[in-house]
């Protein structure tokens, strides 16, 4: 049965400076995603699905209650966004996950163009993702609200390696209405190591 936490960020509140900024951080982890967790925990105490893993559930959510798909998913895309990221991240990817980035857009900078292209492009709220796709090749796409593509409501279904929260709360205190300038800085405090790991286990 899996146990549902609530972890603390993995670093400071201010250590993704000056990308994304503390305020930012301590109001979207301590306020925004406990939110999504806490009502989570409310959608899924009686229903069956209660206990297992969040992949089974959103393997069925077009069969729940929109509270149950709403904050299921704000808690799993949180989670996945404080690990993406780490102090002194950025530079560019290696080994196997660049040469799947390589195969599929020919190159990271094409790759980093369309990432930036999904997210500026997400109507409202919601975020863009790199995925290993039921294929097994790499694709950019994007999501509304807190869906992601392991739901089976996902118009692109596969497994999450990047996700970056277009939300106006993930960094208009710093950024304002300047999506696009968020995305581009984003890419700095990105964190390889994890984005391989996630890969690996989307490849195995």
């Amino acid at each position: 049965m899996t146990t549902y936490t609530f972890a603390d960020l993995p670093y400071a509140y201010d250590a993704l400076e000056p990308v994304i900024d503390a305020t930012t951080m301590q109001i979207h982890h301590d306020r925004h995603h406990k939110a999504y967790y806490d009502n989570f925990l409310a959608a899924i105490k009686d229903n069956p699905l209660n206990g297992q893993p969040l992949e089974t559930i959103f393997a069925h959510i077009s069969k729940e209650s929109a509270a149950l798909r709403n904050n299921a998913g704000g808690y799993y895309n949180h989670n996945h966004y404080w690990n993406i990221m780490r102090p002194h991240g950025g530079g560019e990817p290696k080994g196997a996950l660049l040469d799947a980035i390589n195969s599929a857009f020919g190159n990271f900078d094409a790759c980093k163009a369309a990432f930036k292209d999904a997210g500026v492009k997400q109507f409202g709220s919601g975020w863009a993702w790199l995925i290993v796709g039921k294929d097994g090749k790499l694709a950019v796409t994007g999501t509304p609200n807190q869906d992601n593509p392991l739901m089976d409501t996902a118009a692109v279904r596969g497994t999450p390696i990047l996700g970056c929260d277009v939300w106006e709360h993930a960094y208009y205190l710093h950024y304002q209405n300047k999506r696009a300038d968020y995305l581009d800085a984003w890419w700095q405090v990105v964190n390889w190591d994890y984005a391989a790991e996630c890969y690996a286990q989307a490849t195995a």
